[in-house]
């Protein structure tokens, strides 16, 4: 019973804490430093054209996106595209997320492993993610076990999902910084800084696997206390 409630408790902790801590964080993390300008003085679009054009990527385009912090690298069209402020600001953070999304462009021109296989579950992550709750749900109010596994299988392929993105986002920062400084674009006594942006930004996808893996333990866990019934 303490057990159980133990479990509870931690999945309670984890859901409503976790997420809102790490988001609090990259948020503010990227408003301190997107006030502090790099000494390059490069805007965001033009450290994102450097370090594609000095790995050869000169497929690869940069578009600005409206929004915060919705900067992404678009795969199918080869385009990396940059929330305004990062793309016509010249900041740390801005630099940083620029770095970041090139290196997402620089493992797709290297088919990255984990970039291909994070691709490849993307049609049934996306169909377990939407059908495995109503299936889980059904399961649950019709104490039809074999239709609760059926949701559990499902919400798994999206969980395994969320830890495959791991290593991919971990990966793209590394060759962030890694680029950033072989280019020039930032000196050495702001690589503290740089770090600081990308390293919050990841603590979003951390947080996001754990509750993930939380729910799908809490649910396994219902299956199994269903069965013993």
């Amino acid at each position: 019973m303490f057990g159980n409630m133990g479990f509870f408790l931690l999945y309670f902790a984890v859901l409503l804490i976790v997420p809102l801590w790490a988001n609090a964080r990259v948020k503010n993390t990227y408003k301190k430093y997107s006030q502090v300008a790099s000494s390059s003085g490069m805007s965001g679009a033009e450290v994102a054209r450097k370090i594609l054009n000095d790995n050869g990527l000169f497929d690869v385009t940069v578009e600005p996106v409206k929004g915060q912090l919705t900067d992404h690298y678009d795969p199918r069209q080869k385009v990396v595209r940059l929330s305004e402020s990062n793309y016509y600001g010249n900041s740390i953070a801005g630099a940083a997320v620029a770095a970041h999304e090139v290196g997402h462009a620089i493992q797709d021109a290297e088919a990255y492993s984990f970039l291909r296989f994070r691709s490849a579950l993307v049609p049934v992550a996306s169909f377990g993610s939407n059908i495995s709750i109503f299936l889980i749900i059904g399961g649950i109010l019709l104490s039809a076990s074999g239709l609760l596994l059926a949701g559990i299988v499902l919400m798994s392929f999206a969980v395994l999902f969320q830890f495959v993105t791991l290593p991919v986002e971990f990966n793209a920062s590394s060759r962030a910084m890694e680029q950033v400084v072989s280019t020039g674009v930032i000196r050495n006594d702001e690589e503290r800084e740089t770090k600081k942006v990308l390293n919050a930004a990841a603590l979003t996808y951390v947080a996001s696997a754990l509750v993930a893996v939380i729910e799908l333990v809490r649910f396994i866990m219902m299956y199994f206390m269903m069965n013993d019934d």
